[in-house]
């Protein structure tokens, strides 16, 4: 497929916009390798071949496992994520599939057991964010599989 327009420079300060709210979620406190594990799944539920492409990346330069990659798919019957990164990702689900039930009181409680008020926040920021990244990447069809990490190493 064919790109269908540059969304970066035909909607220039949008973009830009998108990008400040990306290096606040990148500074919040929230981990880092946990930020992009999260990105990735929303990015595998929304099919966006770009951002899925580039999470993995991000993830592998961050020094993050194949298993734990391969995995994600598979998630609640995966024995390597944390109490913590279950209920992130949970939480994740839950906002990206937002239309299919809402968000429970038992994905709230969960993720509320290992993440703070702000956490929680940031949590849904960032998963607001990656779904409107994967809209824009989809609706623009851009590229996958050029992505080169920003993380500095080498990813395959």
């Amino acid at each position: 497929m064919d790109p269908r327009f540059p969304i970066d420079q035909l909607s220039a300060g949008g973009y830009q916009a998108m990008i400040a709210l990306e290096k606040y979620l990148h500074s919040c406190g929230l981990e880092q390798p946990l930020l992009h594990l999260l990105k990735l799944r929303a990015s595998q539920l929304n099919g966006c071949a770009y951002c899925i492409d580039m999470h993995w990346k991000d993830s592998r330069a961050l020094g993050e496992s194949e298993q734990r990659l391969y995995g994600l798919d598979a998630w609640r019957e995966s024995t390597y994520y944390t109490d913590r990164e279950r209920a992130a990702l949970a939480w994740t689900e839950a906002v990206t599939l937002v239309t299919q039930g809402h968000i429970s009181d038992a994905v709230y409680a969960e993720v509320s057991r290992h993440f703070s008020p702000k956490e929680i926040s940031d949590l849904t920021f960032l998963v607001s964010t990656i779904n409107a990244w994967n809209r824009l990447a989809i609706a623009a069809r851009s590229k996958a599989g050029q992505y080169v990490s920003h993380l500095g190493k080498k990813t395959s």
